[in-house]
């Protein structure tokens, strides 16, 4: 079996001791993908060299986390829009709105979120969408701009099934993680009422640890032990939770290499 982790941020300081172990223990458990999206211009050095790295399993996306967009986000969007014309990205995102954390920044998180969907139009490739406390929001947005062209992923979701119809009738894919093991972590009646043709795994590493993980960090490797819990849910074998999320990837992003 062959697995992709379609949001991982595998650049991030909590792996400063171990990288290059990490991402080996990925590949050793059939992880043949692992996808790192963006969040600001500091990260990009360190995502491009796993990249360099791993040419084979890392795979880059660009874009600006709604947390880092602060008074200066048009001077980093620009900054961020030239690197599509240098090297190759899969995929527009992190972006989103996230109204958890912080409130203040809310219209520049949403002209900042549809500065890069005009980028994942120009240059035809997803969007993967963060929407912590804004799905409606996010949601509404995308309709807005939806014209046939935009596809992609609402990462770590938790929403209704109501959100979900709404997700599928814009021909959006939505993330399962580490949450979908947590006893309280509302997807347990949800799940088996999203389509399968919807569903990627994803790891959010360092982040959201499944179970037995929780409260440590996350690493790709965890995702196996994610899909096990989906095949559980689903009554279905964990050889198509395999084949059907890895179709449901390629379909956002194209076939791999």
């Amino acid at each position: 079996m062959k697995w992709v982790d379609t949001h991982c941020h595998l650049y991030a300081a909590e792996f400063e001791p171990d990288r290059e172990a990490m991402v080996q223990r990925a590949i050793d458990a059939g992880i043949n993908w692992m996808l790192l999206p963006n969040i600001d211009l500091e990260s990009i050095t360190g995502m491009w060299s796993l990249v360099s790295r791993f040419p084979q399993y890392c795979k880059p996306m660009m874009g600006l986390h709604p947390c880092s967009v602060k008074q200066d986000f048009q001077a980093i969007l620009d900054k961020m829009k030239s690197e599509f014309f240098k090297r190759e990205y899969i995929g527009v995102g992190e972006t989103g709105i996230d109204l958890y954390w912080d409130t203040t920044y809310k219209a520049h998180q949403i002209e900042a979120f549809e500065q890069q969907i005009g980028w994942a139009k120009e240059f035809n490739l997803p969007v993967i969408i963060h929407s912590r406390e804004s799905l409606d929001l996010t949601i509404d947005i995308i309709s807005r701009h939806q014209d046939g062209a935009l596809r992609g992923i609402f990462h770590c979701f938790g929403g209704s099934y109501d959100q979900v119809k709404q997700i599928d009738a814009l021909g959006f894919k939505v993330g399962i993680g580490g949450v979908v093991t947590f006893k309280k972590g509302g997807l347990a009646e949800l799940l088996p009422q999203i389509p399968l043709r919807m569903i990627v795994l994803e790891t959010d590493a360092p982040y959201l640890a499944p179970v037995p993980y929780r409260g440590k960090r996350n690493e790709p490797s965890y995702l196996v032990g994610i899909a096990h819990k989906v095949a559980e849910m689903l009554g279905i074998s964990i050889n198509e939770v395999s084949r059907i999320t890895s179709e449901n990837a390629e379909a956002v992003y194209g076939k791999k290499e």
